[in-house]
């Protein structure tokens, strides 16, 4: 019998293969749509996040952002932890943070109201599978247990499933932008 965790692993191999190679054919102005979503939340503070590997990149999108109110990235402090953000300017001094991701040099930490969210996969309903290790969705229930917390999931339009292997702690996404669209999760 197959395990949540076996799914999870499976569902994860054929996203990242999706995702390269969206990742390989996608050109510049990948966070058009992204911008379009986060001009109408304009001085909310909100946290992107500095693309590793794959991800599809919300910097030019963030950086617009950045011209009306604060925008940080994750910065991880341990294993089992909630992310904490650190406010990020375009252009301002960078240092290596865990997995390679890059950080504020000095860190200015404050608690965003929307999260832009990297993700292996998401399905329609606002399911994510992110890499495993459970840091957006311990932070989306620590932020959501105090306030209205806006999760937009960011990623290629092919990295879509038509469901995935979710558990009860596994956060659900309220919007995801892809290159080409915007869908509301009801």
């Amino acid at each position: 019998m197959t395990t949540l965790a076996q799914n999870k692993s499976e569902a994860r191999k054929a996203a990242f293969a999706r995702r390269e190679l969206a990742f390989e054919s996608n050109g510049p102005g990948q966070a058009g749509r992204l911008s379009e979503v986060l001009a109408g939340y304009r001085g909310v503070p909100l946290s992107g996040y500095l693309p590793i590997r794959t991800e599809i990149s919300p910097v030019a999108a963030m950086a617009e952002a950045a011209a009306h109110g604060p925008v940080g990235v994750p910065v991880i402090q341990r294993a089992g932890l909630p992310l904490e953000f650190s406010r990020w300017e375009p252009d301002a001094p960078l240092r290596e943070g865990p997995f390679g991701a890059m950080v504020p040099e000095v860190d200015a930490f404050f608690d965003p109201e929307i999260l832009v969210v990297p993700l292996v996969a998401f399905d329609l309903t606002g399911g994510r599978l992110g890499y495993g290790g459970g840091f957006y969705d311990r932070t989306l229930e620590r932020l959501r247990a105090c306030r209205a917390t806006l999760a937009i999931g960011f990623a290629f339009d092919a990295q879509q499933a038509d469901a995935l292997p979710l558990e009860p702690t596994d956060q659900p996404l309220d919007m995801i932008v892809t290159e080409s669209r915007i869908i509301e999760v009801a």
